[in-house]
């Protein structure tokens, strides 16, 4: 019983923890992907500032180019002037050998990055828009510009190598684009006339800080799983407790102790109506037993008796050379001893048949009130010598069963009733038909049956008068038996008694529609 309630509580605390790890992945990946989430559109929102910061730049020229109306024939550019091309050298080349414009010295900072084509504009970012980004850092923030037709006008130096122009002709104009790639978060703005704003950012601390959530939330939910798994094993031990209780108890009734009696629940417990019925089964069983053995004891007892009689006359007649005579009582001694024992033994024989469900029953239509009459006239006789007056009112009572056995119960109930009354007295039998059921009553003026003895009446080998029984030669299975044949019936009997006032024995039987 120990091992299986171990396993009972091994396959509940892993049931348990396999539930409880599938809620803490179900969590966790959802607490991951939100934060994740989080965190990408924070750079969303960072990117789109960006984004519209170059926007600003590119159109609006930088100081030292001259806003003006564009010439005639040429398209507008969005407010940045567009050169005509000029020879190499010339005074206007921001890469000749004038230098960088406005007349910068040495030292000045290094011209933008400029972009190809025919015509060929130049782009310088605020300095509010420069500190936007973080040009000196491999993952910071980078951006990228593209004039009209995809010509690369400027881009940071920490923006990824190999970038092109990024509209395939699914963006939309006038709107913010975002996508992921390479490693890399981008916002993308394509103008009305297809110029081309990027700004992005690596994505690698990003997810470096998603990884250490992600070992965070691990660790967290290994803990929970494992507090739980240990709080799951304490309840399923503390729940199996009582099963364990019951299965300990159980064994040590196998083990022949009938008295053990499995602990009481409080009556909130699911198990405590298992342990009444349990417990009330134990004490059946023990009943049970108890009778057995008192049975087999007082079969024995009541076997024993008329076999030493039967043994001890045959020995005083082999001692000596008798007469006729002699040896004639000492066989019919014998033979009365032998009858006896045949009686008994037909009774457990009867008894036995009964318990096992084996006792054939006729089911033909019966009187009872012509059975009471018929066991009255065998009874006669005895009451006679005993100066004992009956008195019938056998009314029609029918019932469908065995009229040989029901005879035998009503000639037990007279002879009982004959031999436990007194002298001289009176038994009253009635029958009759009370509420569906087939109803004998029989009643004598005796001196009664003690309240001590009145529930064991129907017991086997039960004697009230144990002296007065044995001397008749009666076994006590006479009520026994009679109280299986009415129980096989279908009927119940009853004892009714109190000192000096006689007793009263009732048969019930469901009557029947017609004899």
């Amino acid at each position: 019983m120990k091992a299986a309630t171990s396993s009972i509580r091994w396959r509940l605390t892993v049931w348990f923890g396999l539930l409880l790890a599938a809620v803490l992945a179900g969590f966790g990946l959802t607490a991951y992907q939100l934060n994740f989430r989080t965190e990408l559109a924070h750079i969303d929102e960072a990117l789109a500032v960006r984004v519209s910061a170059l926007q600003g730049d590119l159109r609006s020229p930088p100081p030292s180019l001259d806003r003006g109306p564009a010439p005639r024939g040429e398209p507008s550019d969005g407010g940045l002037r567009r050169q005509r091309p000029r020879p190499p050298g010339g005074p206007d080349d921001v890469n000749g050998p004038g230098g960088p414009p406005g007349g910068a010295g040495p030292g000045a900072a290094p011209p933008p990055r400029r972009g190809g084509g025919s015509g060929v504009v130049s782009v310088e970012l605020s300095a509010r828009t420069a500190a936007l980004f973080e040009a000196a850092d491999p993952l910071g923030y980078y951006h990228a510009l593209w004039g009209w037709r995809g010509s690369p006008l400027l881009s940071s130096t920490n923006a990824p190598k190999g970038m092109e122009y990024p509209n395939d002709g699914s963006l939309t104009a006038g709107r913010v684009h975002f996508r992921t790639r390479a490693g890399f978060r981008e916002a993308i703005y394509l103008t009305e006339r297809a110029d081309c704003v990027l700004a992005g950012v690596s994505l690698e601390r990003t997810n470096q800080a998603a990884r250490r959530f992600g070992w965070w939330l691990a660790a967290a939910g290994g803990l929970v799983l494992a507090a739980g798994l240990g709080v799951a094993w304490a309840l399923t031990t503390r729940a199996l407790r009582p099963i364990q209780a019951i299965g300990m108890a159980a064994s040590r009734i196998a083990a022949g102790n009938l008295a053990e009696r499995i602990p009481e629940q409080p009556a909130s417990s699911e198990l405590s109506e298992l342990v009444a019925v349990l417990n009330a089964t134990f004490a059946r069983l023990d009943a049970a037993f108890q009778e057995q053995r008192n049975f087999t004891a007082d079969a024995s007892h009541e076997l024993r008796t008329p076999l030493a009689a039967i043994i001890t006359t045959l020995q005083t007649a082999l001692a000596r050379e008798r007469t006729v005579e002699d040896y004639c009582d000492s066989m019919q001694a014998c033979l009365r001893a032998a009858q006896q024992m045949r009686r008994l033994t037909e009774s457990l024989l009867t008894l036995a048949r009964f318990d096992a469900g084996q006792g054939e029953l006729a089911r033909d239509p019966v009187d009872l009130g012509l059975i009471v009459k018929d066991a009255a006239a065998l009874v006669e006789p005895l009451a006679a010598a005993r100066g004992v007056e009956l008195f019938l009112e056998p009314g029609f009572a029918p019932v469908r069963g065995d009229a040989g056995r029901l005879s035998q119960v009503v000639n037990n109930l007279l002879v009982n009733a004959v031999h436990h009354g007194r002298d001289r007295g009176r038994i009253w039998v009635t029958t009759g038909v009370e509420g569906g059921m087939a109803v004998v009553r029989v009643v004598d003026d005796g001196p009664g049956i003690d309240p001590v003895d009145l529930p064991q009446v129907f017991k086997r080998f039960y004697r009230a008068d144990k002296a007065r029984s044995r001397e008749s030669g009666r076994s006590g299975l006479g009520l026994a038996i009679s109280s299986a044949v009415v129980s096989a019936h279908g009927g119940s009997m009853e004892a009714r008694s109190a000192p000096g006032e006689g007793a009263t024995f009732i048969v019930r039987i469901p009557a029947a529609a017609a004899c």
